[in-house]
């Protein structure tokens, strides 16, 4: 946080596939909701920024533009965004980097996004692996948290277990539940289920102080079984792309119903409050983005396509972040009261002994 104690949020005008308009739209909303306790500096061409926010007339005071060169395309390979020094990506996250900011918003590349965040903060003391969070709803009406969603293909039992403590800290920060439940995602609830990973996964776990209640199924994570679901990147993002077609899918389901006959279309009236509910509890703008846990930074990622509504929300949750001091939770709960003392500190053979890589190894 800066010395004035407002939250200063860097939000990436730039390469998303809604437009600008959309993301300075959000941002602005954002800005108004959250009033004197923040600023929100916009990133990106500066002639395009400065043109839609003049024909707003009720702009907030606290809204700033720093201008970058170049946009991250959608279409390139995480690598050649990094190389882009000048991208709005670049350009915002040096902002963080030199503590001039305490969050950082984009819809850009995704790949480019965590690249460029991992290369410019660096990783959280105590943390090997970086993770992209999500926010899955289900039917108890309390979301599940799940991690990893694609940062990371392949994992290790230690980044599993760390990635439990950093969506356990998440979840006590966004959503104010003191000690959530973590599950572990195996083909079965027993023990005796599940590969190499899992099992080695299980025994780092329980020798954690989390609340880790043992392995859980896919269908548990909707059912709302656990507060917190870790699995590694490979297997979640197919769960994220899964779990983003079930809206669609229920949405052209229902219109196909309701033009079968006119009782149909007269009986829709009736559901419409019901309908509207359920769209709400599929829809991406609701948690806004995905946290990029582990950096030492507030990284939020959107989807390219999000709206103004989505982009409040992160800003939100950006603010929320910041505020709340996740990233020193993070590391606290990592260090002090989990795997070791000193992990990720100053005894690096204990940190090894304990499952945890040392976050400053360059092989992990």
């Amino acid at each position: 946080m800066t010395a004035d104690n407002k939250i200063r949020i860097v939000l990436d005008v730039m390469g998303s596939d809604s437009g600008e308009e959309q993301i300075i739209q959000g941002g602005v909303d954002a800005a108004r909701h959250l009033g004197e306790s923040a600023e929100l500096i916009l990133v990106g061409d500066k002639e395009k920024i400065d043109k839609i926010l003049s024909s707003m007339t009720d702009r907030p005071a606290g809204v700033s533009v720093v201008h970058a060169d170049s946009v991250v395309p959608m279409h390139i390979a995480a690598i050649d965004g990094v190389r882009m020094r000048d991208s709005s990506i670049a350009v915002g996250l040096k902002i963080v980097k030199r503590r001039d900011a305490d969050a950082f918003v984009s819809t850009g590349n995704t790949g480019a996004v965590m690249a460029t965040s991992l290369l410019t903060l660096g990783r959280l003391k105590g943390v090997s692996r970086p993770a992209i969070t999500a926010v899955f709803p289900t039917a108890t009406g309390h979301p599940t948290v799940v991690l990893d969603v694609g940062a990371n293909a392949d994992c290790k039992p230690q980044h599993l277990s760390q990635f439990a403590v950093m969506g356990s800290v998440y979840f006590q920060v966004v959503f104010g539940h003191e000690s959530p439940r973590v599950g572990l995602l195996s083909i079965g609830e027993e023990r005796s289920k599940g590969n190499e990973l899992i099992f080695n996964a299980q025994k780092a776990l329980k020798g954690s102080k989390i609340n880790f209640v043992g392995n859980i199924e896919g269908r548990d994570i909707l059912s709302g079984t656990v507060e917190v679901v870790v699995t590694d990147g490979f297997t979640g993002n197919i769960m994220l792309k899964f779990a983003e077609s079930i809206k669609p899918l229920l949405v052209n389901s229902i219109q196909r119903q309701i033009q079968t006959n006119i009782f149909s279309r007269m009986g829709v009236v009736l559901l419409l409050p019901f309908m509207k509910r359920m769209r709400n509890l599929f829809d991406y703008a609701e948690s806004g983005g995905a946290p990029l846990l582990g950096v030492d930074g507030n990284v939020i990622i959107c989807h390219g396509s999000s709206n103004s509504k989505a982009i409040h929300n992160a800003v939100l949750v950006a603010h929320k972040m910041a505020s709340q001091k996740i990233r020193e939770r993070i590391h606290n709960e990592l260090v002090m009261n989990h795997f070791g003392r000193n992990n990720g500190e100053k005894d690096k053979s204990q940190n090894n002994r304990d499952g945890i890589a040392y976050s400053a190894a360059g092989n992990d």
